[in-house]
């Protein structure tokens, strides 16, 4: 039997579970591999030891990442895919490992991408107005009447 290509996976996947847009499929793919290659810029001795990141790391590297791809439409193209939650990264991942696309550690749990961050905090909130201060301008400020 051949190998199937990575489309064709994420095509059997969600014939058992639909929740999630094929997109978001290859966005942590491409997610990932983002991840990785920044944390090798960031520590290459590490990298060279093991091109392993946790839960954490990948659900900061694909929040970077989201934010680098979609700018302020980051929390809605996601939203649109169907990924709300730190946890449905996590579902993601988990079925890619499921269909051996990508490997895990004994260590590795699908609670490791539970409320890690809230998607407004992550992905709307850099991007709000800052907040102007209340206070009353001085007299000076307002020029003579």
């Amino acid at each position: 039997m051949q190998d199937l290509d990575f489309a064709e996976i994420v095509d059997l996947i969600r014939k058992e579970d639909a929740r999630y847009d094929k997109r978001a499929y290859f966005f942590v793919r491409q997610g990932l591999d983002h991840t990785v290659k920044n944390l090798k810029k960031a520590d290459a001795e590490r990298a060279q030891k093991s091109p392993h990141v946790s839960g954490r790391e990948l659900l900061e590297g694909l929040r970077a990442f989201a934010l680098d791809q979609f700018g302020p439409l980051a929390k809605t193209v996601l939203d649109n895919w169907g990924v709300r939650r730190c946890a449905d990264f996590g579902e993601i991942v988990f079925n890619l490992i499921d269909y051996k696309v990508f490997s895990k550690t004994e260590n590795d749990r699908r609670e490791d991408f539970a409320d890690v961050y809230d998607f407004d905090e992550a992905f709307v909130k850099p991007f709000r107005p800052a907040a102007k201060s209340r206070s009353n301008p001085s007299p000076e400020a307002m020029g003579s009447l």
